[in-house]
């Protein structure tokens, strides 16, 4: 009766043991796949900054065309209040 016993018991902590090592090879795997994907996010990252500092880039050109364009009309502007005040 005792060797069933212990029989019993070993099948019992062999099957644990197997879950024990399932679940070891579940997280491995989720492990490398979060890797992957933390890989992958950075670099969307570095896409994503690089295309940022071109349209700030961009943005600072138009911007400065822009003023350039706008300070040469209001010189305009002000002389011509100049020569209609004299």
């Amino acid at each position: 009766m005792l060797i069933y016993i212990l029989i019993c018991l070993s099948l019992s902590l062999a099957g644990i043991a197997g879950l024990q090592f399932t679940y070891l090879f579940y997280l491995d795997r989720l492990d490398k796949e979060r890797k992957k994907r933390v890989h992958e996010l950075e670099l969307q990252c570095k896409s994503l900054s690089h295309r940022l500092h071109e349209a700030e880039s961009r943005i600072n050109e138009q911007n400065d065309t822009l003023s350039s364009f706008y300070a040469d009309e209001e010189s305009e502007g002000m002389w011509a209040d100049v020569i209609e005040d004299r």
